[in-house]
């Protein structure tokens, strides 16, 4: 729960329990104890909460239509009530006629309001009430997709969709790291920031920093995923532990891992793949080259086309502890 919240509740209630004290002492002529005063205010108090606590799934957009509705309501229950319908007749049968279709109207508007608050179509012409995404999913990121960085490309190449978030305790961390006396901690730090600063230049990507109460107490880990669980969100990290944790808690999240594997380029021995000689071997006639997620390949009788982009069959697969090695054979230069 929100500390904020829970002190303005504390606060209410207490306002309450002093007011009815405050009722019983400045009114004597009232026939209440202060202690009964005081029992009632405060109850008066637990029962606004209780309202509070009930309408916590109520959103804005739900209030608006609730207000539309019962404008509309109000409006059409007078109107109804001053037609010639109502003239003549028993003054208390009129009065309880009225009072049982201003309750009837004002109630089917309201209703219908908030079945069609996504979309208000009103009788003047061209005025229309568009639905609006008040709730936005978030993809909320860990300090380890920041120092990662590839969350960039996938932004870049529009496949998070979805609006993109990181907590405060993050971009503090990183702060933090990007200051460190320690040279892995500091490049850390920048690698992660200059991501922020990055994310916040593209265009299509609502990047915003999640600002959350929470206890100094809890480990990092717990942070983030109290952070993603209370914003409905999923979240993009590369720490294999905190995705594990993730996983068991249920909550939902972007394995980047894999999605790095999915994209990476087939290669089967018999296949064909284009690669760019980087360097020259160590055996005569070789040339190296890199694929898209890191593995080398060694492509024979191409050593003389450094700098060129060339076609080669994969003759050869070696798993390594850093990837895949792969030889090929060279079919001729890719133009």
């Amino acid at each position: 729960m929100n500390q904020s919240i829970l002190i303005i509740r504390i606060i209410m209630v207490l306002f309450c329990t002093i007011g009815g004290f405050t009722v019983a002492f400045l009114f004597p002529d009232i026939s209440v104890h202060p202690a009964l005063a005081v029992v009632i205010g405060g109850l008066l108090g637990a029962f606004l909460v209780l309202i509070d606590i009930l309408l916590k799934g109520f959103s804005l957009r739900g209030l608006s239509g609730l207000t539309f509705g019962l404008l509309m309501g109000v409006l059409a229950s007078h109107f109804i009530t001053i037609s010639p319908l109502f003239d003549g007749g028993e003054a208390q049968v009129i009065y309880i006629s009225r009072l049982c279709v201003f309750i009837g109207v004002t109630y089917l508007s309201t209703v219908i309001a908030l079945r069609g608050r996504d979309e208000f179509n009103l009788v003047i012409p061209y005025v229309k009430f568009e639905p609006q995404n008040v709730e936005i999913p978030l993809v909320v990121l860990d300090t380890s997709a920041l120092v990662d960085g590839r969350v960039v490309k996938l932004a870049n190449a529009r496949l998070l969709s979805d609006a993109i978030a990181t907590p405060k305790f993050v971009v503090d961390e990183l702060h933090e790291l990007s200051s460190s006396s320690i040279v892995e901690e500091k490049n850390r730090g920048e690698r992660g920031l200059k991501t922020i600063s990055e994310l916040r230049k593209i265009d299509h990507v609502d990047f915003r920093v999640i600002d959350s109460e929470l206890e100094s107490s809890d480990s990092r880990d717990e942070k983030m995923l109290f952070v993603v669980s209370s914003s409905k969100g999923r979240m993009l990290a590369t720490s294999e532990s905190l995705l594990q944790k993730a996983k068991h808690g249920g909550i939902p999240f972007v394995d980047i891992l894999n999605l790095n594997k999915a994209l990476a380029q087939e290669v089967v021995i018999g296949g064909a793949l284009t690669v760019s000689i980087m360097k020259i071997g160590k055996e005569d006639g070789q040339g190296v080259g890199y694929l898209e997620d890191g593995s080398m390949v060694v492509v024979n009788q191409s050593a003389d086309l450094l700098g060129s982009s060339v076609l080669a069959e994969v003759e050869s697969v070696i798993p390594t502890s850093g990837g895949r090695l792969v030889f090929g054979k060279l079919l001729g230069e890719n133009n």
